[in-house]
């Protein structure tokens, strides 16, 4: 809650219809307030309505996917997020008081890659700062959607075009072409781009996560041999590890398998520089919980 805005709560108004709409605007859809307040949808439909039948008007509004706020409903925030923020003290006793201490629930949903390599070493180091904070790990990788909802933050790979969020480049990375010690001395090296025809290349199954950035990285690799393909990006190490082919992957992965499984980077003029980026909503931004998990995610570089 800014410090200028005065919580300003109708005699009516039932505190937890209030906390309601927190969670709604928050997430944007009445399914996940009902998994976060741990209720079911009919309890969040029908407190949404009791509060918009106290103040006589609608506090959120229908888009595609999930809700939005109104303006009604944006001048009751400041209320609900103070009713928050007691009830946090009450319950933990430490929560946003002089110990700084955060508690909660954060949901993010991220690319496996991300949430391997730089969401846990950060979220591990928060923790331990605030034991209170929990998280929930979602690990997915798809094209930011228009009207996102049902998370608090949602990274997502390459800058997105959406609406209803805020936007925070988090690191840049690049995919390059690796292979086995042991599967080069099996089959060869290729060392250009002609000679992948000959190899089986490990990625992503085609044209399955709608991401431009990552459905277009082999655009440039001709025909090949064939294909071992997962929406597992760590599977894709493995797989490459294990001598199955030529792997398109993240170069920060690549790079860590020492040794006799070590990976040999191949074709080395091929390089395809992509980024994450964090979107969510501006109502989410509001909690402390969310900023601090943002500013710990944009430490990890």
């Amino acid at each position: 809650m800014n410090a200028s805005e005065k919580p300003v709560v109708h005699p009516h108004i039932a505190p937890d219809d209030l906390l309601t709409l927190l969670t709604v605007a928050r997430l944007g859809k009445y399914t996940a307030a009902a998994q976060r307040m741990g209720v079911n949808h009919t309890t969040i439909s029908r407190r949404i309505a009791a509060l918009e039948k106290a103040i006589g008007q609608r506090v959120l509004t229908a888009a595609a996917g999930g809700y939005e706020l109104t303006g009604q409903g944006r001048e009751l925030l400041p209320a609900a997020e103070a009713i928050e923020q007691a009830l946090l003290r009450i319950t933990s006793g430490t929560a946003q008081t002089g110990t700084g201490e955060l508690v909660g629930t954060v949901r993010i949903a991220a690319p496996e890659a991300f949430v391997l390599h730089f969401a846990i070493p950060a979220l591990a180091a928060l923790q331990r700062q605030h034991p209170g904070l929990q998280l929930e790990l979602n690990t997915v990788t798809r094209k930011a959607r228009r009207y996102r909802t049902g998370m608090d933050i949602e990274v997502v790979v390459d800058k997105p075009q959406v609406s209803n969020s805020t936007l925070h480049p988090l690191r840049k990375y690049s995919l390059g072409l690796f292979a086995s010690r042991d599967y080069l001395r099996r089959v060869g090296t290729p060392e250009a781009l002609p000679d992948l025809a000959g190899h089986r290349i490990v990625y992503y199954p085609e044209h399955s996560l709608d991401v431009d950035a990552l459905d277009g990285a082999v655009d440039s690799i001709p025909t090949t041999a064939g294909f071992v393909s997962s929406n597992s990006v760590e599977a894709q190490v493995r797989a490459t590890i294990a001598g199955m082919g030529v792997g398109l992957l993240p170069v920060f992965m690549a790079g860590e398998h020492p040794g006799d499984s070590e990976l040999v980077r191949v074709v080395p003029d091929f390089t395809r520089r992509i980024s994450y980026w964090a979107s969510i909503r501006p109502e989410a931004l509001r909690s402390p919980l969310v900023t601090a998990v943002l500013g710990a995610l944009k430490q990890q570089r």
